[in-house]
Parts: structure tokens; sequence; C-alpha cells
């Protein structure tokens, strides 16, 4: 019989699980809070040896770093894959980001820079000189999802490096072996001992310890929207980039080119078995389209093969875990049960779902309103541009949002009037290029992601101000 007692003694190890089929593929250790709080001091001692590194080795250690995963890029491919929800294919992509992260943070490196400051600006500092530099913020700690065990570990640690800061990784639970071997990757590149660390164990525990550590000067979080506002209550006075997931519309107008738009929308749509912040969980289609497109999107969705995430036929993998499965079938069976209709999906097989289109569902049901993370997409029609806007800011996220329209000017007013972090423009709402602004407004989190960004997050600046009259005899 399982303990449910949740003071009764944990084991010291996580089985880490295959999510396709529960079959235990390696176990990591199980952190305690107190072996947390010596690792945050380890990355506090290694701090002044972190800022003092020049950047031209900062830029040697990631580039190193970034060769390494290249060197074993199938080992980092198959970890993806056993660890995680993605498919073959999909871990390819995400290595392969992974690589140009790391490259591209090696290349931002050289970018941190101050500004000159006129003084002389008001009246009577005429004499006065300065400028402001970029120095590193010190202990940062970086909490990371399931959905890309790589690459988004490598959004966090590339600047966190970049900048002069030591950095702590706590990965999520359940695919915590990209990030170990990302550490091995720095290890071979020469990373100084305390300057980067990845700490695996519970939320609750390790997690909860790095977040409440004083010496933690910044938490870089991507995850849910609750576990966020936990974390930044709990967390007190420290900076913070929040990434919280969406609910993310994609709009089809009248004059879009539906055989482009519909297989963009479709990849949008079951990408990591929908468990992605860009997911297209909300499809609005012009009302004088919306029974072709709709069938369209139906019938392509209904074509997805979902199965071994090993194959190379496999377009879906499954979801992360028993959990998450339950959570998303329940929430398809309370939209049926509040009026909607099924028109393709629904299916659950263990871990996997089948790739789930639903319409008439109810303004007020979960899947439409909170972030489903999982492949489940619910398709409405919409009258004219003013109607569209209005049901794509409905939600409190806002992340990204999509368009297809042939018109500029259409596209130009829609998404200047969506409230969300980007708008992408004949594409759907999963599109994200790792160099760009990453992020969102409302529910969606704080800050912006985006190497180069971040990198400016993950620094602050500090002021030189010269008074060249004083002291007497300056020479």
């Amino acid at each position: 019989m399982a303990n449910n007692d949740p003071k009764a003694k944990k084991p010291r190890q996580i089985d880490v699980l295959d999510p396709q089929d529960d079959s235990v593929i390696d176990q990591v250790p199980r952190h305690t809070a107190q072996e947390m709080h010596e690792a945050v001091g380890r990355a506090a001692h290694a701090t002044e040896r972190a800022t003092r590194m020049p950047v031209h080795e900062r830029m040697r250690v990631l580039r190193d770093a970034a060769d390494y995963v290249e060197n074993h890029r199938q080992d980092f491919v198959e970890t993806i894959a056993r660890e995680g929800v993605k498919t073959i294919n999909e871990a390819r992509s995400e290595v392969a980001r992974a690589i140009w992260t790391l490259r591209l943070s090696a290349d931002e490196t050289r970018r941190i820079v101050g500004n000159t400051i006129a003084f002389d600006q008001r009246p009577g500092s005429e004499n006065r000189f300065g400028y402001s530099r970029r120095i590193p913020v010190g202990v940062i700690g970086a909490i990371t999802p399931f959905n890309d065990p790589l690459n988004l570990v490598c959004h966090k640690v590339g600047p966190a490096i970049a900048g002069g800061n030591t950095v702590i990784v706590k990965p999520h639970s359940a695919t915590p072996l990209s990030a170990l071997k990302l550490a091995e990757a720095f290890e071979y590149a020469g990373v100084e001992e305390g300057i980067l660390q990845v700490i695996t164990g519970d939320g609750s525990d390790a997690g909860d310890a790095l977040v409440t550590d004083e010496r933690v000067r910044m938490i870089s979080f991507t995850g849910g929207r609750k576990t966020g506002t936990k974390i930044i209550q709990r967390g007190g006075l420290k900076k913070y980039g929040m990434e919280l997931g969406s609910n993310s519309p994609t709009i089809v107008m009248d004059d879009a080119d539906l055989e482009q738009a519909i297989p963009m929308i479709v990849g949008g749509a079951i990408a990591a078995a929908g468990q992605n912040c860009l997911h297209v969980q909300r499809l609005l289609l012009h009302e004088s389209i919306y029974e072709r497109a709709r069938d369209m999107f139906a019938e392509a969705m209904s074509r997805i093969r979902y199965g071994d995430k090993r194959s190379e036929d496999t377009d879906m993998g499954p979801l992360i875990d028993r959990a998450a499965a339950d959570r998303v079938e329940q929430g398809i069976r309370e939209a049926l049960d509040a009026g909607a209709r099924c028109l393709t999906g629904g299916e659950r097989d263990g871990n996997f779902l089948a790739p789930t289109v639903l319409e008439n569902v109810p303004d007020t049901a979960e899947v439409a309103v909170e972030e489903v993370f999982g492949p489940v997409t619910c398709v409405s029609p919409f009258r004219d541009e003013d109607e569209a806007i209005a049901r794509a800011n409905a939600v409190d996220y806002g992340l990204q949002a999509g368009i297809f329209t042939s018109n500029v000017d259409t596209a130009f007013r829609i998404a200047d009037a969506l409230e969300c972090g980007g708008v992408m423009i004949n594409d759907s709402s999963d599109y994200r290029l790792d160099a760009m602004p990453f992020g969102g407004v409302k529910g969606s989190g704080i800050g912006r992601e985006g190497v180069g960004y971040v990198l400016n997050e993950m620094t602050e600046p500090k002021v030189y101000c010269f008074n060249i009259r004083f002291p007497r005899g300056w020479t």
C-alpha cells in the first residue's frame, strides 16, 4: 500500500521514467534542502571568480560547451527522446537549437556594454563625467521545465555564464538527464568549480531552498503560473524572470491561404504533444471559411501518427506522466459535458492522448480559459476583426498569437490590438527564434527570454561618476 503521509521519509533517489511506458531508465539523487543550501554556498563562494573571468574566457567556455554538445549530438538526442515527451525528430531539432543557443550566448558576451552619461545636462554638473557598465547579478537559480529539457536549460545557463554569474540549475524531476549531460559539456569546457551546478531534487524541498535562500539574487523560472506565483511569494526581494505559459490563439482571416495555413497550425497544435507554451490552443476562424477550414484542420489532425517516440514515422509522443494525461482527459470530458463537440481525437491509451479538436466549447470551460498543456485545440468562428481581437484577448494570458491573412493592413491592425508578447503573421503562435525577445503579458510572465535580452536581466547597471575638479591636484 502506498504511503501517502507527506512527512514520510522519501527515497534518496528519483526514478527517471520513460513517459512512453513508465519504464525506469535511470536514477538521480533526490537532493535535500540542506544540500541545496550547500550548493548555494559553493556558488556564492565562486562569484568572485566568475566575475573576474574575462570576456574572451567566457566566450571560449560557451563555444567549447557547444562543440561538446555537437560532437555528442546523438547522445543528447537519445536522452531527450528517452526521458521526455519529444519524438526522435523533435529531439534532433532541440539539440540543434541548444547548440545555437550556446553559440549565440558566446557571441552576445562581447556585447555587454554600458553608456557614457551626459552629467552636464543639469546646471552645476558641468565638470562631471561618467559612464555606466553592467556587472553580474551574482548567484542565479534556474528552474527548468520538462518540455524542453536541454534548450531551455541552455537559455538560462548560457546568458548566466556570459554575464559573469554563477548558476544553479534545478531541472524538472521528470527530465533531469539532459541538464546533467549539459553540465558534462561545461565540465569538458573547463568551467571552474561552483560556477555551474545541476542539483536534482523535489521542487517542494530542494527547489524551495533555492528560491528562499537570500544569497540567490535572481530566479529564472519557466513553468506553470501557479508555481511561478508561489516562487515570487516565497522568494521575496530578488530579481525574477518568469515565463509562465499561455493559452495561445491563432486567427485565420477569410483571405488566408488555407493550404499554407492548416499544416502550420497543425504543427503548432501537436508539437511536444501540445506540452508547449506556444501550443495552438484556440483556433479562431472567420465565419465565411469556418466550415471548410475547420474540416481541413480536423482531418489533418486525425492523420497525426502518435506512438513510439523513437520511430522516424511518429509525429507525436506521449504526455509526461499519468497525472498529466488524467488532467487533460478530464478537461476534455468537462468541455463535452458542457456542450462541446469532439471533431476528432479524445481517445487515450496510457500516457498517449490522440490529437483532439473541439468546437462549441463554452467560454467558461477550463480548456478555453486555462493552459491545457496537451494536444487539444478549440475551434470557433468569428464575424469580424473586432470579435476576433476580443476573443483572442479574453483570457488572462498573453504570450504569443498567430494571424493568417493576405492583407498587410489587416495584419498590422490585429497585431497592434492583440495583448501579447509576440505576434506571428502568416504563422501559427508556435514559432520562436532563440535570439528574439520572448515572453508575455498578463498571466504569461515577467520579463523576456532570448539570449541577448535575458543577459541584460542577468546583469545590473553600475554608474561611475567623476568630478574632475576634485580632489585638487588631480592629474
